[in-house]
């Protein structure tokens, strides 16, 4: 098969389009016939990306995780689909991933595909919807009448997010750009503050959630905006210890996983017009390495997608 594979640790430059063996059907996996991938700009920069789940090396590999396609076969164990179901999912992180015609995926990491969208805007929600979902509804409990501030409103989670937050009924802010701003606002932020002209911090008080997907100063200086209580979700690194307690908060750093039952009703909010995937580009396989190019230097809204079949 066709795939995009890094030969070593590094950025795009890494990546090359070249011919690959079809990947091995495990226990417990399914084999997707795949439709379009959306990539992640940071994964190159992940241990998983380069290592096995044991801590073995994997060089070349294939990056990629999120996954839309259809389904061309099966471990004998699996029995939850069946041949040309239309499925999409999270692939798992320490794995080859889905920069390929075909990808190895754990069943319970799929669900079937949202219906009323084709498969590159689904490929774009996988670890970005999950993401969001299960920082607000898992780490910090979001409800109705809550307030959230989510850094990167515009990206490929944050965009997500700010529906997900808005659908729960939260009151919603956001950081973006400039040149941003009316889109953040179309997807229900109620205030957007440009991170470029006004420190966010000195207009926000009494925060209930934070959701952090830029880190570094970001994140620290968060800590301020949040209530007595409140609880800060990052996605770029651990916490040192004691830091939230010290501003009288809880803060939760986690890493994404696969969930259909999740994914289940990610589809059905799709389906039903209250979810939208965002995407920034999409590009064939064989430009993969320009898609990474493009993501790591670009701010477009939403994520870069590779379709690899129409």
């Amino acid at each position: 098969m066709k795939a995009a594979r890094t030969h070593g640790r590094g950025g795009p430059e890494q990546i090359f389009f070249e011919d690959t063996p079809l990947p091995e059907v495990r226990r417990g996996d399914v084999l997707v016939q795949v439709r379009a991938t959306g990539i992640t700009p940071a994964e190159l920069t992940w241990d998983e990306t380069y290592r096995n789940a044991d801590g073995t090396p994997r060089i070349p590999g294939i990056p990629g995780h999120e996954v839309s396609g259809i389904v061309q076969g099966m471990a004998a164990d699996v029995t939850d689909f069946r041949i040309g179901d239309e499925v999409y999912g999270l692939a798992d992180f320490p794995r080859d991933g889905a920069a390929a015609e075909f990808a190895a995926v754990p069943a319970i990491n799929l669900a079937l595909k949202p219906r009323s969208i084709p498969h590159v805007q689904a490929a774009a929600l996988p670890l970005s919807a999950l993401t969001a979902w299960q920082a607000f509804f898992e780490h910090a409990q979001l409800a109705a009448g809550q307030s959230v501030l989510i850094h990167g409103g515009a990206g490929g989670v944050g965009s997500l997010a700010v529906q997900l937050a808005r659908w729960r009924g939260a009151r919603v802010a956001a950081t973006a750009s400039a040149r941003n701003a009316a889109f953040v606002h179309s997807l229900g932020a109620e205030v957007v503050i440009d991170y470029h002209a006004t420190p966010f911090e000195d207009s926000l008080r009494e925060i209930d959630v934070v959701l952090d997907t830029i880190g570094g100063e970001t994140r620290s200086r968060s800590w301020r905006v949040l209530r007595k209580g409140g609880v800060l979700v990052t996605l770029v690194s651990p916490i040192p210890a004691g830091e939230a307690e010290q501003n009288g908060v809880r803060g939760v750093f986690f890493i994404v996983s696969g969930n259909r039952g999740q994914l289940d009703r990610i589809s059905a909010l799709v389906d039903g017009g209250t979810l939208k995937p965002v995407i920034a580009e999409v590009l064939p396989l064989a430009r993969a390495r320009e898609a990474f190019e493009h993501g790591a230097a670009n701010h477009a809204p939403g994520k870069i997608v590779l379709q690899i079949a129409a």
